[in-house]
């Protein structure tokens, strides 16, 4: 296998809408850091100028944007065709040692090098927990097809809990078992002035976020809370609600200032992989409000409080008492300040440049040895 020098050269999909572009960006700021070379190539909606900008300082770390279709915005795969010859020619043209997808339809083209693929979310798993057994509709069913396809041609796939690698094996049955590298993030330094402020994050028209039923709660809370995020779903438009203060999207680093600032975190959410901005959240040293589901109960278990996400009441009821308790509040921001510290941007890098070069190197390694060499958890 040929090796780029110093490092790997690191082709790598993401797109620009949500976490996936945060998780892309910063592993690959990490990478380039290590001495390796990346290539991001971007689906979907283009990212913005100063997005682009932020990545300049690295001279290894170069982006290839594309006007693809994202596949979930694509469930009837009429852009597959083009998608697989428009990055067959990037790949061809620049050959790379490793390819890294953030997304499952392309797992299924024909690489030039060994991929690796990070199921970050997924429609079926979406729907089952935001929609309960509710039919997907036919239009679905050839996205689902795309994502078994990919599952199954990738030379590896990663989730970034147990919960969701259980989930997408439940949902898809791939041949392999999925392995498991917690998403992470750097270590923030400590703010010296909070304000009394309940702050959340995500787009309000993402059903799994369930932003709504913080909204319900909102009038009956004593501290401000404010919303970052977009109000403008793609397909249906602005909405508009009172109650929480509604900051639209911000520049990441005034969401991490924000963060920074604030008292608490709040997330409502009825479906969360992992949930980036609560872990940026937790290192910034904000008290965490979670919803009562799986992903959070194995990430943040001891270092939250945790709310039943339909119960608006309940939800508000709890903001109420830790804006009253200072001393619970501050005992809640070290756990989380604390718990974040296991989930350090260095830790996931390190266990995605190992499972790298297991792929580019292949070697002789007893099962338990590939567990620890990943990072994968039980």
């Amino acid at each position: 296998m040929r090796l780029s020098a110093p490092g790997l050269h690191v082709l790598m999909t993401t797109d620009a809408v949500g976490g996936v572009w945060v998780f892309a960006t910063s592993l690959a700021e990490q990478l380039c850091r290590r001495g390796h070379r990346v290539t991001l190539v971007t689906l979907g909606p283009p990212p913005s100028r100063d997005r682009v900008a932020a990545l300049r300082h690295y001279p290894n770390l170069l982006v290839e944007p594309t006007d693809l279709a994202l596949e979930w915005m694509d469930p009837e795969g009429t852009d597959f065709a083009r998608a697989r010859d428009v990055l067959s020619r990037i790949a061809e043209h620049l050959r790379p040692d490793l390819v890294h997808l953030n997304s499952y339809r392309e797992a299924a083209f024909a690489w030039p090098a060994p991929t690796l693929l990070v199921a970050h979310s997924c429609v079926r798993s979406w729907w089952g927990s935001c929609r309960g057994g509710a039919e997907q509709g036919a239009q679905w069913e050839r996205y689902a097809a795309h994502v078994s396809a990919g599952l199954d041609a990738a030379d590896r796939w990663v989730a970034p809990t147990a919960w969701f690698r259980d989930q997408i094996q439940q949902c898809y049955a791939p041949r392999r078992r999925g392995e498991v590298i917690f998403n992470g993030t750097a270590a923030f330094s400590k703010s010296a002035v909070r304000r009394p402020v309940i702050m959340a994050a995500g787009r309000f028209w993402d059903e799994a976020k369930n932003l709504p039923a913080l909204a319900a709660a909102a009038p009956y809370v004593q501290w401000p809370i404010h919303v970052a995020g977009s109000l403008q779903s793609p397909m249906e438009g602005r909405a508009v609600l009172n109650g929480p203060t509604w900051l639209g999207e911000l520049p990441r680093p005034e969401l991490l200032a924000q963060l920074g600032r604030s008292e608490m975190f709040v997330s409502p959410a009825l479906y969360e992989p992992f949930g980036l901005t609560v872990l940026e959240a937790a290192a910034a040293g904000c008290a965490l409000v979670l919803s009562d589901i799986p992903s959070f109960r194995e990430l943040w278990e001891g270092a939250a409080e945790f709310v039943e996400p339909s119960n608006s009441a309940r939800l508000a009821d709890t903001l109420n008492a830790l804006s009253r308790s200072t001393e619970r509040r501050r005992g809640l921001q070290r756990a989380a300040r604390q718990r974040a510290g296991e989930y350090g941007l260095d830790k996931t890098a390190e266990a995605y440049l190992q499972s790298y070069e297991s792929l580019v190197r292949p070697r002789a390694v007893r099962p338990a040895e590939q567990a620890a060499v990943l990072g994968a958890q039980p």
